[in-house]
């Protein structure tokens, strides 16, 4: 199971860079200020800091669906939150200065992942057969339209409703690596989780980025936090028999809540702002 762990920890680093990256390049792109506009996508992927924090990102997916077949969803989906630290320091390149709060926060989130991994059992053994794959194209539709009518909603509606869309949507994604039996070739091309997961991997892609763009980034990145780490968590669990080790289950409870409560502690790096240019600062 180490090697789980591995992956995971793996897979936050990867996402955390990938943030850094894609967030600059999401904020630099325009697009339709009173809808979703997914010509955004499109735009956005002409910019080279963007692709490589997407090149990043399906490394990290790689490493995600590796620790899924060995780990519960609670563990890797925290993992996940906490790719936040990462970010956050990272994005001391970029000239952003981290105080005692935030490095508290890391530190947090490194002790809540090590609860969970002291705490994690293997993989629940029930089965997710056609009707928990026909549960998940549901949700895909469901979750695609509530965030098209999000993005024409208020101001103060609109980015809180697209992080946890874009949040539950990753959550997806979770679930349908979880639910994939085979990683060989004509297997994945066989088995509606794969495209669940490819149509919700680009809906929360696409979701972030416009709640990025026009709001908050603390507000966003804090609903798509809760959004991929609860959901999927409680699914795992209630469903797919996700359980701790005997006499854990406080332990891996404490270390779920400090991952969590600590990765939204450092929410406004979801999106670390870029230093000024020179000339400006000379200006």
């Amino acid at each position: 199971m180490w090697w789980g762990l591995v992956c995971a920890f793996f897979a936050a680093c990867a996402y955390g860079v990938a943030s850094v990256m894609q967030a600059i390049a999401a904020k630099a792109t325009s697009g339709a200020e009173d809808r979703v506009d997914p010509r955004l996508l499109v735009r956005v992927l002409r910019q080279w800091k963007f692709v490589a924090g997407l090149a990043l990102d399906v490394i990290g997916f790689v490493a995600q669906v590796a620790a899924l077949r060995v780990l519960p969803l609670f563990v890797v989906q925290a993992a996940l939150a906490g790719s936040l630290a990462v970010t956050a320091v990272a994005a001391r390149t970029l000239g952003v200065r981290l105080g005692r709060r935030e490095w508290t926060a890391v530190a947090v989130v490194c002790a809540g992942l090590a609860l969970l991994g002291m705490s994690a059992e293997s993989e629940g053994s029930a089965s997710t057969g056609l009707g928990f794959r026909l549960v998940l194209i549901g949700a895909v539709v469901v979750l695609g339209t509530a965030g098209m009518f999000a993005g024409r909603a208020a101001r103060r509606i609109r980015t809180p409703a697209l992080g946890l869309i874009a949040g539950l949507c990753f959550g997806v994604v979770a679930l349908s690596g979880r639910a994939l039996t085979s990683l060989a070739p004509l297997d994945l091309l066989t088995d509606p989780a794969t495209y669940t997961l490819g149509v919700a991997g680009a809906l929360a892609m696409l979701f972030y980025a416009t709640a990025l763009q026009r709001g908050s980034v603390t507000t966003s990145t804090a609903m798509m936090v809760i959004g991929e780490t609860v959901f999927p968590s409680l699914i795992g669990v209630l469903v797919l028999g996700d359980t701790t080790r005997p006499g854990f289950a406080a332990v891996a409870a404490a270390g779920f809540v400090l991952a969590v409560s600590a990765a939204l502690a450092l929410a406004r790096f979801g999106e670390p702002a870029p230093i000024e240019p020179v000339s400006a600062q000379l200006g």
